[in-house]
Parts: structure tokens; C-alpha cells; sequence
């Protein structure tokens, strides 16, 4: 039987985003998924609210972190996975795909000295790889569609499923980003439900839909049951076209074209420029 990691959610506001702090009961090792560095697009100010809210948390629980964990490149906030190794030494690590959607951006940003070759990284994943967060067992599957790289964790009986799958009245993840595919992600979501029903899945985002509450923890035999795009068991053909259709109704995330070049670099802000002054590049046109 799998273990059971304690999994508590951290719902970051401005970004309908949810970052986790998966903990082993019987050891205290822990691990951090997706976590968030605050950013204000208004004022380009950067602060670790969110971050230092989460360390807060492992120092008062007294836990171990092994490892941060990233499941992709996120178009819609700043990953603080450098600054929690800054405080934790903890490695990050990505799936090695993360190279592919590299390439893409450099060349979307014009950043031809960039090192596309996930460096940025302590560690990059392959499909199907194992490791350990105290006595749990934690697996990695490649789950694109959303992105190039996207993976998903299955850490005991819990797997983190990222912009795959959201709460069942929300449906499932746009796949009209650069490099994203709707036909993938289908295929990426029926891996996703072939887990054992009992499952926990736990989501990346959730919309509220209706001002209920947010919520990011269902089940597989939920998600089979009652999700807005996959209850009613479509076909690979009948997916991609509702997906594609509602991908055209919407608009870019806000910080896109902020985000993508830090979480490029594994969280890294661009270097300082000659006054002591860091600079995001905006290219103009690019989607």
C-alpha cells in the first residue's frame, strides 16, 4: 500500500495559484510543490510573503525539507524555488523536458547566450523516475499538454497534477500556450485517471466558479465521476475540440510574459544591468 503524506495547501490569491507542503508523518522529511514568489506587475516588486509564510510552517511542525519541487514553468506567478534553497539548502528540481520549452522562449525573448539546457536545476526528472521523500515513495510521470514538460508527482497516495485536471465543476487546463497541445493533454488526463480511484489529486489552480470557496483536493473516482470535461467520457477528437474552442475565448495570463523568463532560469531573476538595476524584458507582439 502507498503511503499517506500529510498535504496542506497553501492558496495564493492574486494568482488563483496553490502551492503544497507534502510532509511524511513518520519521519518529518518534507517536500515543496510549486511554490510561489509574490510579484506586483504594477509596481515590479518582488517579496517572499508567501514564501516566508511557508517557512514559517516547516520551522514550527520541526520538518526536514528533501526536496522543491517544481511541475513546470508557470505563466502566471514567479516560482520562489531558488530563494526557499537560499533558506531550506534543499535541491529543485524540474522534469527534464524543461529543455524544450527553454529553447522555445529564448528565442521568444531573443536571449541567444541563454544555457537552455536546464542547469538551472539540481536535479531534472525523466518520465518514470523514482525517489524518496523520507519513507514515502514518490514516482514522476510526463504529463504534457499544458506545456512541453509538464510532470506530475505521485507522492504515495497523493499525485500533484498541476495544470492538468482542476476541481470537477471547473473542468481541465488551457493547452494554447506555446508549445501546448490539447490532443496531449488529453492523453496526459486519461494517465492521470488510470490511478487507483482512491487517489488524492491536487490541482494547481482553482477559479471558483459560482464564489464558492477554493478548493484543490478530489479524488480520481471524483474527477471520473463529476468533471465537467471528462465525466461524460469523451473521445480524444471530442476533447480536443471543446478544449481548442474554449482556449480561443481566453485571454493570456496577465504575467506571462513576466513569468516565463524567470521560471526559465528555476526562479531566477534576470542579472542586475550596469546601474545595480534588474529588468524584465516585454517582447512586444510575441502571442
Amino acid at each position: 500500500m502507498p503511503g499517506k503524506p500529510l498535504v496542506t495547501g497553501f492558496f495564493h490569491e492574486p494568482t488563483f495559484s496553490i502551492f503544497y507542503l507534502v510532509e511524511d508523518p513518520a519521519t518529518k522529511s518534507a517536500a515543496i510543490v510549486d511554490p510561489v514568489l509574490d510579484y506586483d506587475e504594477k509596481s515590479g516588486r518582488v517579496s517572499h510573503q508567501s514564501a516566508d509564510a511557508l517557512l514559517d510552517e516547516i520551522a514550527r511542525r520541526g520538518l526536514k525539507v528533501e526536496w522543491i519541487l517544481d511541475t513546470h514553468p508557470h505563466a502566471d506567478h514567479f516560482s520562489a524555488a531558488v530563494y526557499l534553497k537560499e533558506k531550506l539548502g534543499a535541491p529543485t528540481a524540474m522534469g527534464e523536458r524543461v529543455v524544450e520549452v527553454q529553447k522555445l522562449w529564448k528565442q521568444i525573448y531573443n536571449l541567444p547566450d541563454f544555457p537552455a539546457d536546464g542547469s538551472q536545476w539540481d536535479k531534472l526528472f525523466a518520465a518514470g523516475e523514482t525517489f524518496k521523500i523520507g519513507s514515502l515513495d514518490a514516482r514522476v510521470m510526463l504529463s504534457p499538454g499544458h506545456t512541453l514538460c509538464s510532470i506530475t508527482y505521485v507522492i504515495g497516495d497523493a499525485a500533484f497534477i498541476h495544470d492538468t485536471l482542476f476541481q470537477p465543476d471547473y473542468g481541465s487546463a488551457r493547452a494554447d500556450f506555446p508549445g501546448g497541445s490539447a490532443a496531449q493533454l488529453y492523453d496526459s488526463i486519461q494517465d492521470i485517471l488510470a490511478l487507483p480511484g482512491e487517489t488524492r489529486l491536487f490541482t494547481g489552480h482553482d477559479y471558483m466558479p459560482g464564489g464558492r470557496a477554493p478548493k484543490w483536493e478530489s479524488t480520481v473516482a471524483e474527477q471520473k465521476r463529476a468533471n465537467k470535461h471528462f465525466g461524460s467520457n469523451p473521445s480524444r477528437e471530442q476533447y480536443v475540440k471543446i478544449r481548442e474552442a474554449r482556449d480561443r475565448t481566453l485571454p493570456m495570463p496577465k504575467l506571462i510574459l513576466h513569468a516565463l523568463q524567470v521560471n526559465m532560469r528555476g526562479g531566477r531573476l534576470p542579472e542586475p544591468e550596469d546601474n545595480g538595476r534588474v529588468y524584465l524584458k516585454i517582447p512586444v507582439g510575441a502571442l
